[in-house]
């Protein structure tokens, strides 16, 4: 596995970015459940970030918004205000034939606004 940055959500979610195109794709298409949410900033290179909960669980609008916070922190929009950010399950993302690493295809998107940031305490790699 490549470079993943993990993060902890109250209420048992986890958070999970990616680092580069290559650790993009495997967190998107390999790693991912189905059911697991996709986030990734709008219009620009970001991380691709995934949003894991209990099993069965919904999550809350604030630990959606919280998710998209971390995808626009792990963007080129770090240091910008209030930044759109694309929300899908994960199964509705896909890779396109022939698409270089880290592009992908999403269908059902949602979109958050939200201020970039990531909770503390800091971030562990695995």
């Amino acid at each position: 596995m490549g470079r993943i940055t993990e993060y902890e959500l109250p209420g048992q979610w986890h958070v999970l970015a990616g680092r580069s195109d290559t650790d993009n794709d495997e967190l998107s298409l390999g790693i991912a459940a189905q059911d697991d949410w996709w986030f990734h900033v709008r219009g620009m290179p970001g991380s691709h970030v995934i949003l894991r909960g209990p099993p069965g669980a919904e999550p809350d609008k604030e630990t959606l918004k919280r998710a998209a916070a971390i995808a626009a922190w792990h963007s080129k929009a770090r240091n910008a205000g209030v930044v759109p950010v694309s929300c899908t399950r994960a199964r509705n993302v896909t890779k396109p034939r022939g698409a270089k690493s880290g592009t992908v295809q999403i269908r059902k998107e949602i979109v958050l606004k939200v201020r970039p940031s990531i909770p503390a305490p800091p971030a562990t790699e695995t």
